[in-house]
């Protein structure tokens, strides 16, 4: 007779009858050890479950029940229970069992060599594919104003020489706090976080600059009279950033410096004195492409050094990917290959 469960499925079978009990088709016959006959579904490969390969796999490399137990982190009354029901399912004992431990048979020893093998070969493939999605991607973050001037052209050219390597930008404009996805970060001045890698790029120097109808007006300004232009001011919540306030102080002006103009965007100034809204703090290497162009002039003879450098920060390099550490060689060739 067939177990309760299952009478529904002999009077409306859910494959043709001429399928339901042959050997190697989805469902076969198969007798409890109180001789009820049940249907059993059977997986594609023909296989038994997963869970019992894989105790008798560990089970035989260390020819211990226990040490296989502590592998897969189970009792080893468990690890015994899942060979009895593989022991089970093939008909045949995989193992001699003795007082001090356990053998192979003869049937024991060529599955666990089909296993071994097989396991070490999914190994391998599943190590390529982990490779391959995460040494393959780098992800590095900056300012807006950092990422479009400087940055991604950098980027762009690594793309043409490496195109397999997948390299993510992330902008913004506020520090970059507890971001685990990031590989490393260009940021001016050193982060509060002292376990992240420091890296220095290059020290950039600091000139006010102006659309180029403005610039003409103020030729020959003193700094006095630079000051009293409106300026435009950046606001950030990263105090590392050198301010109109700072500039004139280090260049020995004591005299009012007024706020007419405020924005929380570098990216946002620079497009202001482009357009003749005031002057803009210009970081001379940063903006070079602007000053190239002539869509920004330097205004009078006015600089300083920028008080920190900028840094490329992040993860120590034993901690990086090859494609990480490739995108990182190559930004610092690049620094290394231009003038400041």
């Amino acid at each position: 007779m067939l177990a309760p469960g299952l009478r529904d499925l002999q009077a409306k079978p859910a494959f043709p009858a001429s399928i339901c009990f042959q050997r190697n088709s989805y469902l076969r016959e198969q007798y409890s050890s109180k001789g009820v006959r049940v249907l059993v579904s059977r997986r594609h490969y023909n296989l038994p479950p997963l869970t019992t390969l894989s105790a008798f796999e560990a089970a035989a490399r260390h020819l211990s029940f226990k040490n296989a137990a502590q592998e897969l982190s189970v009792t080893p009354g468990a690890v015994s229970h899942q060979i009895k029901a593989l022991e089970g399912d093939l008909g045949a004992a995989l193992f001699q069992r003795r007082h001090r431990g356990v053998d192979l048979t003869e049937d024991g020893r060529v599955l666990f060599d089909a296993l071994s093998s097989s396991f070490v070969r999914i190994s391998k493939v599943l190590e390529t594919i982990r490779d391959r999605s995460s040494s393959a991607s780098v992800t590095v973050g900056s300012t807006t104003a950092v990422a479009a001037l400087w940055l991604s052209p950098i980027i762009i050219d690594f793309w043409r020489e490496m195109p397999d390597v997948s390299v993510s930008q992330l902008s913004q404009d506020r520090p970059f706090r507890d971001r685990p996805d990031i590989d490393f970060f260009i940021r001016y001045g050193r982060d509060r976080d002292a376990s992240l890698n420091h890296t220095p790029l290059y020290r950039d120097h600091l000139i006010p600059v102006a659309s180029p109808e403005m610039a003409q007006k103020l030729v020959g300004k003193s700094l006095e009279g630079l000051a009293q232009q409106r300026l435009i001011h950046l606001e950030s919540d990263d105090r590392t950033w050198t301010t109109w306030p700072d500039w004139f102080h280090q260049l020995g002006y004591r005299g009012a410096i007024p706020a007419e103009s405020r924005v929380d965007s570098y990216s946002v100034a620079l497009q202001m004195a482009r357009r003749g809204a005031g002057l803009a703090l210009g970081w001379a290497r940063l903006i070079r492409p602007m000053l190239e162009s002539g869509k920004l002039v330097p205004v009078g003879p006015y600089q300083i050094s920028a008080p920190n450098q900028f840094y490329l920060v992040g993860r120590p390099d034993d901690e990086l990917s090859s494609s990480a550490l490739a995108l990182k060689e190559w930004i610092l060739h690049e620094v290394r290959g231009s003038s400041v």
